[in-house]
């Protein structure tokens, strides 16, 4: 799972890929709406295992 910031508002958002090919990859941000490329805005690496 990937923790992503939009560049438009930085909001920050999870995203989890099925595959881990993220070349071409792109999503919207839930809340202004902007497409971006998810490799450009990746804040950090989240592992949910860890986490519990």
């Amino acid at each position: 799972m990937l923790l992503l910031q939009c560049p438009r508002c930085k909001q920050r958002m999870r995203y989890e890929g099925r595959t881990i090919l993220l070349g071409s990859k792109r999503k919207e941000c839930v809340y202004c709406g902007q497409a971006f490329i998810i490799k450009d805005h990746i804040v950090q690496d989240i592992d949910r295992k860890n986490k519990v």
